[in-house]
């Protein structure tokens, strides 16, 4: 774990998070040196620095995923989130060790798979319980393995691992178990997709003013207003459509969700920063780690299954 933490360290020494290159960001040192050491942007890269065909093809592709899993099997659906989520728990479990932090990887994967599996088997009950659980066996997991030194750090950061992914995860298995459960899905999908592409859209074409310049110097206001628009027309379209609500109420959706999104974007950024890291991993090209695709996810799904839950009978 401690050879895994110091590949971490020397790979955030050399992001941008780390240098200070994001826009809005403070370099440090020669500014000629910078330059000449500064890689050029990838193929491809737009005017942002991500990838866009390739962010575009990995999003259609999770997308036809989502989309067969759902309206085939329910339970494809249900292996293919416990294997994301393994896959971010495990990006989260490596970040964490940069800062020499040691989250037990085994119990906190397997603790997670039960609150999954239990949320679509067995309903809220399940899941909490199956979270508790976890929470005792992690924490006494730590304490056998780990001895007394840093006992009450890793704890904090293995119950913050299992809350931030596993468990918010598991209220999609939630909208998952109801009859209408692969319409509730893709229209919290959709919703909280839409924001990001309705804010990157509007931020590269009007983005002026910063949001937040010292943990996320690219997002804007503007892309914000875009993203604000986005969710609304498709929460309204989608939740009308789909589950015969009133339109207003599918714009309140669109609406509680970007600003969820947005927050949930800002966290993981200033995790990021906080680690020292540019992403949480490098597996889906055009986007970063799995983390960084399920951020706004996470964020939003927990109120976006409360609204539905309000307004569709």
């Amino acid at each position: 774990m401690r050879e895994s933490s110091a590949a971490v360290n020397d790979s955030a020494a050399g992001s941008p998070s780390g240098s200070g290159s994001e826009p809005g960001g403070s370099g440090s040192g020669d500014e000629t040196a910078s330059r000449t050491a500064a890689p050029g942007p990838e193929p491809g890269a737009s005017r942002t620095g991500r990838n866009l065909p390739a962010a575009i093809g990995v999003g259609v592709l999770l997308g036809a995923l989502v989309i067969l899993s759902l309206y085939t099997v329910k339970q494809i659906f249900v292996a293919v989130v416990v294997l994301f989520l393994g896959l971010g728990v495990f990006e989260l479990v490596k970040a964490v060790a940069a800062r020499d932090i040691r989250v037990p990887l085994w119990p906190v994967l397997a603790g997670g798979t039960a609150m999954l599996v239990g949320a679509y088997a067995g309903g809220p009950v399940s899941l909490a319980g199956a979270f508790a659980l976890t929470v005792l066996a992690v924490l006494t997991w730590r304490m056998f393995a780990g001895g007394i030194d840093g006992y009450v750090r890793d704890a904090t950061a293995s119950v913050f691992v299992l809350a931030y992914a596993p468990l918010l995860a598991g209220f999609v298995m939630l909208m998952l178990a109801e009859p209408d459960g692969a319409h509730r899905v893709v229209v919290f999908i959709a919703v909280t997709v839409s924001s990001d592409i309705g804010g990157y859209a509007a931020g590269v074409l009007f983005g002026k003013h910063r949001m937040s310049p010292v943990i996320s110097p690219k997002k804007t206001w503007e892309g914000f207003a875009g993203s604000a628009l986005a969710c609304m027309l498709v929460g309204a379209w989608l939740l009308s459509w789909l589950l015969d609500a009133a339109i207003w109420q599918g714009a309140l959706l669109g609406l509680v969700a970007v600003v969820c999104a947005t927050l949930g974007d800002l966290i993981e950024s200033v995790v990021k920063r906080d680690l020292g890291i540019k992403d949480m991993g490098t597996l889906l090209p055009g986007h970063g780690g799995v983390m960084d695709r399920l951020d706004s996810l996470l964020a939003v799904v927990v109120p976006a299954w409360l609204l539905m839950e309000l307004f569709v009978s």
